[in-house]
């Protein structure tokens, strides 16, 4: 039998979809949100997640663009609420499945920013003066290195656990999106910026214990309920580094140095199916957008250094 809250679709939904195809934490946040906004759109109407018609749902898409929804937006939407109505579907709560043959709008296909090798060099420079101490300093240097080092997400980076990086190894392992495993490689100035952050990190959790506060399991303690350094406060920090760098803040992400580090790799000559492992991609044809990266780079620089190019 159907629930008959709206609450209770979605949290059967999302709690099937963590255990059955072991979804990851943002995504489940994010389908939770969707889901809550057509519920409350649906609850304005009268209607509800049981009574709602193809119709609807198209009219709830029309009512996204027109509060200036991205497409990019309106599409993850479409597939939240396709998402909840397959699982109703399949749970009997609907004997129809009303967003079966509804088109999305389709995300935008825009090229990711990355940066070039001189502005890397010089956040990796900045990182070792940010930071009020000697500690904070190596923390954040480590955190750059490691980041451009391996290309790994930002979630991924704040939660390693420091048993991940114990004996200066060559590969380290990273749990990704949906608990995939895979391993990737540390460079030469990476371990050697690591193990100077180890020392200092392990020094500085013996002086808590002492004081009675339990060891951290984590690459980089934070002191939150999460145990370690989150997604934001390192968001924070790396807009500081860009402003010490002399680059525009809005121009460095976490994710704009993932970008790098698969563009830099391809440039110099890397295999894109190494990227596509290196990054946890389950599909090459997400790593293959860098191609295009690529030709754009070089496109520019025919552009802008060929004798013959139109100014």
């Amino acid at each position: 039998m159907a629930p008959t809250h709206p609450e209770h679709w979605i949290s059967t939904f999302l709690s099937a979809s963590a255990a059955e195809l072991d979804t990851a934490q943002n995504t489940q946040l994010a389908y939770g949100r969707d889901l809550k906004d057509f519920a409350a759109w649906l609850a304005h109407r009268g209607a509800s997640f049981i009574t709602a018609d193809r119709a609807a749902i198209e009219a709830y898409l029309v009512s996204c663009e027109a509060n200036g929804l991205s497409k990019a937006t309106r599409a993850r939407r479409l597939s939240s609420i396709r998402q909840l109505y397959r699982f109703a579907h399949e749970e009997s709560w609907r004997s129809d499945n009303p967003a079966l043959r509804i088109s999305g709008p389709g995300a935008s296909k825009s090229l990711p920013k990355t940066l070039t090798i001189d502005e890397v060099t010089r956040l990796l420079d900045a990182a070792n003066t940010k930071g009020r101490t000697e500690l904070e300093r190596l923390r954040n240097r480590a955190l750059m290195e490691l980041l451009y080092a391996t290309g790994m997400r930002v979630s991924e980076l704040v939660g390693l656990p420091v048993a991940a990086v114990r004996g200066d190894p060559t590969m380290i392992l990273v749990r990704g999106k949906g608990g995939k495993e895979r391993m990737v490689p540390l460079s030469t100035p990476a371990r050697a910026t690591l193990q100077d952050w180890l020392k200092s990190r392990d020094r500085a959790e013996e002086a808590a214990r002492k004081l009675g506060n339990p060891a951290s399991k984590f690459l980089f303690p934070g002191p939150g309920t999460a145990g370690h350094l989150t997604r934001q406060h390192f968001l924070l920090i790396l807009k500081d580094i860009a402003v010490l760098a002399g680059i525009s803040p809005a121009k460095v992400t976490p994710h704009t140095l993932r970008h790098s580090f698969a563009t830099h790799l391809l440039a110099g000559g890397a295999d894109l199916r190494v990227i596509q492992t290196l990054l946890g991609h389950a599909d090459l044809a997400t790593t293959e957008i860098y191609t295009h990266v690529l030709d754009e780079h070089l496109k520019t620089l025919v552009l802008e250094h060929h004798p013959l190019a139109r100014k």
